[in-house]
Order: C-alpha cells, then sequence, then structure tokens
C-alpha cells in the first residue's frame, strides 16, 4: 500500500496559530516535507518545529524564487519525484505550507503533480489576511459587502478596475511594486482607507502608515483597504 500525502497549513508564522489538527498530524509524521529557499532556512518548518515529531525524517525541497517559473517548476517536478519515493514505500507524508495550503500555497504545486496517484488530505491554515485584519483590529467585510484579494504585480488599469469594484481588498506579493501601488491608491484617493502591515503575527510584526512603508516591501506584507460602506461598523451615537 502507498502512504498519502497531507497537506498541513500552518497560518500566518506564530506557531500558536497553528490548528489542533494540524499539531496532531505533525506530532505523529514519520516523514515532514517542506520547502526552503536554497541556502536558507524554511520558514514553514521553523513554524511547525514545537509541533513535529522528533524522530520524524525530513525531505527540504529546494525551491528557488525567480521571475522566470522554469527553475521552480523543475524544483517542484523534483521534490515531488522524492516525496512520491517515500509514498511509494508507505510512508504518509506531511507536507509543510505556510499560511493555507490553497491560497497561494506551494503546497498545490506539489499536489498537482502527485493527486490521482496518492490519497490526499488536506488541513486548512489561517490566511496571513485573516492575520493581519486581526492584528489591525479591521474588519474586512460585513453582510454583503465583497472583499477581493489582488496580487499587486497586476497592471494598473486591472489593479484599478478591481479596488473600484471591491467594498474591501487585500493587496499582496507587494515587493517591488509598493511604489507604484501606493501611487495608485492616492489617485484614486483610497490612501487614507489603506493600511500597511508587514510579517504580521511575527514578532517583527510592524503596522505603518502607507506613506512610511518601505519600497521595496518585504515579502511577508500586505495592505488592507475598506471603504466603511457598511452603516453598522460605525459607532453608535
Amino acid at each position: 500500500m502507498t502512504g498519502k500525502l497531507i497537506g498541513v497549513g500552518l497560518g500566518p508564522g506564530d506557531p500558536g496559530l497553528v490548528t489542533l489538527k494540524a499539531a496532531q498530524a505533525l506530532g505523529r509524521a514519520e516523514v515532514i516535507a517542506y520547502p526552503a529557499l536554497p541556502g536558507s532556512p524554511s520558514f514553514a518548518r521553523s513554524i511547525a518545529a514545537p509541533h513535529m515529531n522528533p524522530a520524524a525524517i525530513e525531505i527540504v525541497i529546494d525551491v528557488p524564487i525567480t521571475p522566470a517559473r522554469g527553475p521552480a517548476q523543475a524544483a517542484y517536478d523534483t521534490g515531488a519525484a522524492r516525496l512520491a519515493e517515500a509514498l511509494d514505500a508507505g510512508q504518509d507524508v506531511v507536507l509543510l505550507c505556510e499560511g493555507d495550503p490553497f491560497f497561494y500555497g506551494s503546497f498545490m504545486y506539489l499536489h498537482a503533480r502527485l493527486q490521482g496517484r496518492y490519497a490526499v488530505e488536506v488541513i486548512p491554515g489561517i490566511t496571513s489576511i485573516s492575520a493581519a485584519a486581526s492584528a489591525l483590529g479591521l474588519p474586512l467585510t460585513a453582510r454583503n459587502e465583497v472583499l477581493v484579494t489582488l496580487p499587486a504585480p497586476l497592471d494598473d488599469d486591472t489593479l484599478r478596475a478591481r479596488m473600484e469594484a471591491a467594498d474591501s481588498f487585500a493587496i499582496m506579493k507587494l515587493g517591488r511594486h509598493l511604489g507604484r501601488v501606493r501611487a495608485l491608491l492616492g489617485a484614486m484617493g483610497l490612501a487614507e482607507n489603506a493600511r500597511y502591515i508587514e510579517r504580521a503575527s511575527l514578532p517583527e510584526q510592524r503596522i505603518l502608515p502607507l506613506g512610511d512603508a518601505p519600497d521595496p516591501a518585504p515579502y511577508f506584507s500586505m495592505i488592507l483597504v475598506t471603504k466603511g460602506a457598511d452603516p453598522w461598523l460605525k459607532p453608535l451615537p
């Protein structure tokens, strides 16, 4: 019999935000796999570490971050082959993923290569958007309001159209696009509605006025914007 692939969402960074189900899976895991930048420690492993079975075999999947998609795709091909070896040997493999496995998660690329060949279980995790909203004390949506997730690399026209249509939105993958996004929000009159946060839930968490946000922004950063359309969220007189 082959093993089961178990995708575990670890949440935004604080090990205390790992769900009970995820912690239980980590504690009994025989094999634990996780992505890492080549030559760097794995952020996913650092989140999972307090909950991991110390006797588990560890598989590190080196995934380079480059503008070209080819190197990362090749890394996922190699990683999937290594996971398949353990699965074919009858071992269950717990695959770590920051945040949620199916929300911009690296897990989905390995899942695409292995699904159909092996049994798969996915344990969801708290997303960075939820963590950021909680840290900011910011309700994202109420009643019939619409929340949109926007990747900053989208072109200005597409970003503007999506922002105009939404009641609230999260802008992710800021990086070198921070300055361009900030200028766009200012031109749309939304700068005062915008909150910038980086490394939500971690000891290094920072909340800054949009005008003070670093350009380029770090990888774990986002901007949340709410237009405050729902009158129920306004203070009582």
